[in-house]
């Protein structure tokens, strides 16, 4: 798990802490409320994977309130979680203070005693720490004529004598913000002065019995003036060479910022170095000698308190991301590194196999010796107990031109140091968006090996023929308090509501605001880092409709220059985030993104069956009036076009019918059919498959798809167990045959040109649709090309729990090329008469040259 990056004071030392391993630990949280009002105050106390639970306050003493605890887990615990939070009778969440805390140090009795001070983020784990003498808490600039003052302690702005006094700008008048839970006590008050208060002066507010305090940035990080003021162009990061390594952090808010140098990751000693003040918001440090493997850390002043960030752009880091690490990335490249890649012409040619890494090999029969590891996809001649080829063999077999990797940066869920446990995440919680997942190297400890490891992946691919997409997730992160961002630019890198309050559009707690320039640089020079150091060649954007359209047009242009066969795909949802409707980048505004692709979440839903509904169906299960969807679908909205869907060419459509999330279609197949027989389920399975290997646009499969791959019923498996989530390569031997039907799909669809048009107009031109009823869909395509000279091509989509015969629109011979049991590029059988009888629940293609 990540470090929590606390507030800290100026000079301050590490303590030596004890994080190992305990199966069971106690805790005693002292809680101090200046109010003295802990009616209703209580802890949500929790271990990672495990439901919380609540803890009361029952103790009282000098200091305020106790609990005390215990917490217990078999498999380790090396930190626990909690929230202060207030309940009701109406409420248990009526109000909580701060977002996710963790206590992370224990004695040798796995105890930990810690104190924490109402409106103080920081814990404290010695009491001798803690001040709670009269203070100003923070002064931040919120408008242009108001900064908003708190302090630690009540007062009583009637009673108390209190005075104000502001350095740098005139007092116009101060408003006091009294506490909800008494009508004269008050921790806020806000100075609205006569003049317009500028970025480049310095203020500082003074408030009698409670002292001085330098006023820092608040809302006003938000505003176009703050953005266009501090945008830097420049590179940010430990900017390495074998003589010096120039630090460069962008901290705009900070009154002073130092570098802290570790000589290695377990080394608690370290050297501190006071950075200098850079244009537009930088701090930088010049640092002599060669730093290849050196841990740092930045350190940033803002107000009264010290902050402690990994380095956003840290290309290394050590276990579970505590820290950032300098690293010679030459020295990363394994044996035949290699910048070329496999021949690819157009986006339209892409075959899309979606694969989370751990679940390619962690099965016991996968023949693989590294199980859920990056090196696991390198190994070759594996196979099952049976003799069925796994891992890359298969999917080199199978025929598929890309494989996208679910989230392969590293994430906070996972503790790398429990590597041969049975933790699993998909990944959707970044905590550092430039360093791989230490979980899927051989070793986590060693900042190199998770670089080298996964560059092998990469390159075994790209030798094997196959292109590498990256799942990545730049529209939120875990925990905002605690991110990198957060700490060096607090308020800045994030959406906020009207009231203050963090968006929450990808419904998981944040939405980064990709429309302010240096979170769209971070985006843009992250993409083009992984493009260009790891030979990346291809983007997946987890929740897209969250980022702006300029972002996602800057990033297309950015890719282009460094390799324009490079592809981009996202979730185009149109989300719930403060943000202009024209400014989203989802599908209704695909028109304004050329070269960029959305999932199609239309055709999905209507073959099978809404993804949300779990008795939901769909065109292959039993519902009618899903036909004009299906052929939009097929077409890529292109001959019979969306109503909202701005598509303007077929490589903005990527058509699937399963991904890593909800239901796998064989599972959501036999909840919508319960009564059906295995053969009709996969019948049904084939016929949505051929559906989307042979639609315009771009195929999407799901690693498994080909053996109607199941998680038992499990939906939403993120972190469910191996059992659940893993490719159970026993299925291919059980399923060989739809294999082998997949596989001639995929040979097919390569083969002609006739099932991935370039253009709208060719579309237009070369697809007709015959009349049928709502369950039998029935295209002709027609195809001339230097490979084909000019073909013919019937396809019939027979969604009937009966055969149907098909009127052909002109006589034989016609070569059946795909059939409801075999697929491929050779004929499997000659008709010579104009009437075709298609088999129930399947698809079946004829050409005629």
């Amino acid at each position: 798990m990540g470090t929590v990056h606390g507030n800290y004071k100026e000079g301050f030392s590490l303590d030596n802490q004890n994080t190992g391993d305990y199966k069971k630990v106690s805790i005693t949280l002292h809680y101090r409320r200046h109010d003295g009002d802990y009616s209703g105050w209580n802890l949500w106390v929790w271990l990672e994977g495990q439901n919380g639970r609540m803890v009361e306050f029952v103790e009282k003493s000098s200091y305020g309130r106790t609990a005390t605890f215990t917490m217990e887990d078999s498999t380790g615990i090396n930190r626990v979680g909690f929230i202060i939070r207030k309940s009701t009778e109406q409420n248990d969440w009526a109000s909580k203070r701060f977002d996710d805390r963790f206590i992370t140090s224990f004695d040798d009795n796995a105890h930990a005693e810690v104190w924490l001070v109402q409106g103080i983020e920081k814990i404290y784990y010695h009491k001798k720490e803690v001040d709670v003498t009269p203070s100003i808490i923070s002064a931040t600039l919120e408008k242009w004529h108001e900064i908003e003052v708190k302090t630690n302690l009540a007062f009583d702005w009637e009673h108390d004598n209190i005075t104000v006094n502001l350095e740098g700008a005139s007092i116009k008048e101060i408003h006091v913000s009294k506490d909800h839970d008494s009508s004269r006590l008050a921790h806020q008050l806000t100075i609205k002065t006569k003049e317009k208060l500028t970025l480049q002066a310095d203020y500082r507010v003074a408030i009698s019995h409670f002292g001085t305090c330098d006023v820092t940035y608040g809302s006003i990080v938000r505003t176009k003036q703050f953005n266009d003021e501090f945008a830097y162009n420049g590179t940010l990061g430990a900017i390495y060479t074998n003589e010096r390594t120039l630090f460069r952090v962008w901290s705009p808010d900070a009154q002073k910022a130092t570098l802290a140098l570790y000589s290695n990751a377990e080394v608690k000693e370290l050297s501190l170095y006071p950075m200098e003040k850079g244009p537009n918001g930088t701090w930088s440090y010049d640092f002599n000698g060669d730093t290849h493997e050196m841990v740092y850390m930045f350190r940033v002043k803002i107000g009264k308190d010290w902050h402690e960030a990994v380095d956003p752009y840290a290309k290394a880091v050590t276990v579970n991301g505590e820290k950032g690490v300098v690293v010679d990335l030459l020295k990363t490249n394994p044996a035949k590194w290699t910048l070329s890649k496999p021949p690819f012409q157009s986006i339209e040619d892409a075959i899309i196999y979606e694969l989370h890494v751990r679940d390619a090999s962690i099965d016991p029969n996968s023949g693989i010796t590294h199980k859920g590891k990056f090196l696991g996809l390198t190994e070759t001649n594996t196979m099952t107990s049976d003799g069925f080829k796994t891992g890359i063999d298969h999917i080199v077999d199978l025929g598929v031109t890309h494989v996208q990797l679910l989230p392969i940066n590293d994430y906070w869920t996972v503790d790398e140091t429990k590597s041969e446990s049975s933790q699993y995440n998909w990944g959707y919680d970044p905590q550092h968006f430039n360093a791989p997942e230490g979980s899927y190297s051989t070793d986590p400890f060693h900042p190199r090996s998770r670089i080298i490891e996964l560059k092998k992946l990469i390159q075994t691919l790209h030798d094997r023929g196959i292109r590498v997409i990256m799942d990545v997730v730049y529209n939120h992160v875990y925990n905002v308090a605690h991110s990198n961002f957060h700490q060096l630019a607090p308020g800045y890198y994030f959406r906020y509501t009207k009231d203050g309050l963090l968006s929450n559009g990808t419904g998981v707690g944040s939405d980064t605001a990709s429309e302010r320039y240096m979170m769209r640089k971070f985006i843009v020079d992250s993409l083009v880092y992984w493009a260009t150091e790891y030979n990346i060649d291809g983007f997946r954007f987890d929740l897209m409709g969250i980022h702006d359209i300029d972002t996602m047009n800057t990033a297309r242009q950015a890719l282009d220059e460094v390799d324009p066969s490079i592809i981009m795909l996202g979730e185009g949802w149109n989300l719930l985030t403060p943000l202009a409707e024209e400014k989203k980048a989802n599908q209704l505004n695909a028109d304004k993104m050329p070269r960029i692709a959305h999932f199609n979440d239309s055709i999905r839903d209507h073959l099978k069956g809404n993804n949300f509904f779990d008795q939901d169906r769909g065109f292959i299960n039993g519902r009618d009036g899903y036909n004009v969807q299906i052929k939009q679908g097929i077409s890529a909205g292109m001959k019979v076009h969306y109503d909202r869907q701005r598509f303007i060419t077929p490589n903005q459509v990527v058509n699937y019918v399963e991904a890593h999330d909800n239901h796998t279609l064989w599972d959501k197949l036999t909840l919508t059919n319960p009564g059906a027989s295995i053969e009709d389920v996969k019948l049904m399975h084939k016929l949505a498959t051929s559906i989307v290997l042979l639609s315009q646009g771009i195929p999407f499969l799901h690693a498994g798809q080909e053996f109607m791959r199941t998680k038992n019923g499990d939906h939403n498996s993120y972190q469910s167990p191996d059992s659940i989530n893993m490719m159970n390569w026993d299925r291919k031997a059980e399923f060989a045959q739809e294999v082998e039907y997949v596989k001639g799909l995929i040979a097919l669809r390569k083969f002609s040109e006739a099932f991935r048009m370039k253009s709208r107009q060719t579309i237009e031109g070369s697809m007709h649709f015959f009349p049928t009823d709502e369950y039998l869909i029935a295209y002709q395509l027609l195809v001339h090309s230097d490979v084909e000279a000019y073909s013919e091509y019937v396809v019939i989509h027979n969604a009937h729990q009966h055969p149907v015969l098909f009127n052909l629109n002109s006589v034989g011979p016609w070569n059946v090329l795909v059939n409801g049991y075999k697929a491929g590029i050779e004929p499997l059988s000659i008709i010579k008469r104009n009437r075709v009888e298609v088999p129930r629940l399947s698809t079946l293609v004829l050409t005629k040259k």
